[in-house]
């Protein structure tokens, strides 16, 4: 039987403890789920990673509001959740629509799937943003009294993990 020497146990240890950091590195899932609330409280969702967030004046369709965004930004693919407040429960169906055409005309996209139901519209478009890469959107815009919110996810199509969309997308829950 050969006895190793001292330093060569040490270097078996280390390549022994680097390979297991490798391994755990590797297993570490991209998404940090983290459940969020709208800053007014009007929603809840998960969001993959610590979201950033913004409030700016938007103009849709000639109706200047203020738009809360929500988002967070994961090898590549966006998520985020926007809302505005509309004067009533009318007003807020109607803004869904032009929600609906300005993401779409962002990325200079084609609608491939939409479906409405209710106070829901979702919908899938794929383009490209002038000098930009190929993106797809998937988008759900719902109206509820007052306000309109836009759930989407976007990037280049292969980065796209449908199953983080499910679980963005079924997440999204208003009081």
């Amino acid at each position: 039987m050969k006895i190793l020497h001292p330093n060569s146990v040490k270097y078996v240890a280390t390549l022994l403890l680097m390979t297991l950091l490798t391994l755990m590195a590797g297993c570490t899932p991209s998404h940090d789920w983290r459940e969020v609330r709208g800053s007014d409280g009007a929603f809840s969702i998960l969001m993959p990673a610590k979201p950033a967030t913004l409030t700016r004046q938007i103009d849709l369709d000639g109706v200047k509001v203020s738009m809360s965004m929500m988002a967070a930004e994961i090898d590549n693919v966006t998520y985020a959740v926007g809302s505005v407040e509309l004067a009533d429960d009318s007003a807020a169906k109607i803004a869904l629509l032009a929600m609906k055409t300005a993401m779409v005309r962002n990325i200079s996209g084609t609608v491939l799937r939409e479906k409405s139901a209710g106070s829901t519209i979702d919908l899938e478009a794929r383009g490209a943003p002038t000098g930009g890469a190929p993106r797809l959107l998937i988008a759900r815009f719902v109206s509820n009294n007052k306000r309109a919110y836009q759930v989407i996810v976007t990037g280049p199509e292969k980065a796209i993990a449908r199953e983080q969309v499910d679980t963005f997308m079924t997440s999204f829950k208003l009081p």
